[in-house]
């Protein structure tokens, strides 16, 4: 029986087998733990001043302290779990908009659709990602984690819905979809069971792909100082030590080790991407 499952399912049983998809899962599973139970470990909230000033890393403060006294470890943790989340929302945004678009236009075609769709994807792709997210953000007073999710996504989206126009441009002829037609199923049925269901390894792996562009647009604006007006996260923490001269006054701790964090959680992201590339493509499977 079990070897009737798993030859059913053979993209499945590569892509848990597969060492890259294995190492950056298990790294980023240990990076969302640290978002969700790092707080809990600290006995500071992140405004507070836990100490005295200049502390480099030590069993008291993991991650030092700030020029103000306050807790890395603890900015540090409650700021991972905010990009996490804005990464998380604005990367299902995107993926579902970028999909939408795609999916549509690839599979009426005709000016209605194709055209006008391709239109405004291609008006978002020649606009200056950075530039059209520092308008908008310097624009909005108030922003939260919605907000923000939603500005970054807005902008993320068209990349994604130009690459499934074309899988559904090659799908929609097929012999299989032609036949759902002639059963007089609806087109939703059709986009959900004979064409997005054979898109499904690739629209996970561009989700992935969302989710680590949309994480680092955040935080490129926030280093900017257009991240959210309340809260903390790890784009404003590196801010922080850039704007108070950290690095020049000998904190590394300050800047460094948050932007390790980030750096860690971004590569766990691409092993696991092309470890899943890896195992949906047979001519790419190592042998």
């Amino acid at each position: 029986m079990a070897a009737g499952f798993w030859k059913r399912h053979e993209n499945l049983y590569h892509a848990i087998t597969n060492w890259k998809v294995i190492f950056g899962l298990s790294i980023f599973l240990m990076i969302v733990l640290l978002a969700i139970f790092g707080p809990m470990i600290s006995p500071y909230d992140y405004e507070e001043f836990a100490g005295p000033p200049y502390i480099p890393p030590s069993s008291e403060h993991f991650f030092g302290t700030t020029i103000m006294g306050r807790d890395v470890f603890t900015r540090t943790v409650y700021g991972l779990r905010t990009t996490l989340l804005v990464g998380f929302i604005a990367g299902t945004i995107a993926t579902v908009i970028g999909c939408v678009i795609g999916f549509l236009s690839g599979y009426y075609g005709g000016r209605l659709f194709d055209e006008f769709l391709m239109m405004i994807t291609n008006i978002f792709v020649v606009i200056p990602q950075l530039a059209l997210l520092i308008v908008i953000s310097a624009f909005l007073k108030v922003r939260g984690i919605m907000v923000m999710s939603v500005i970054v996504a807005s902008t993320s989206w068209p990349w994604l819905a130009r690459a499934v126009r074309a899988q559904t441009l090659s799908l929609r002829n097929q012999e299989y979809v032609n036949l759902s037609r002639i059963s007089s199923l609806s087109v939703p049925r059709i986009l959900r069971e004979d064409i997005a269901s054979n898109m499904f390894s690739y629209v996970f792996m561009a989700y992935i792909q969302q989710f680590n562009g949309t994480m680092l647009a955040t935080v490129q604006l926030e280093f900017l100082g257009l991240g959210p007006t309340r809260g903390v996260s790890l784009g404003l923490v590196m801010q922080t030590a850039v704007n108070w001269n950290g690095i020049q006054l000998g904190m590394w701790w300050w800047a460094i080790i948050p932007g390790f964090i980030l750096t860690i959680l971004i590569t766990a992201l691409y092993f696991v991407n092309t470890g899943l590339d890896a195992a949906f493509n047979p001519r790419l499977r190592e042998m």
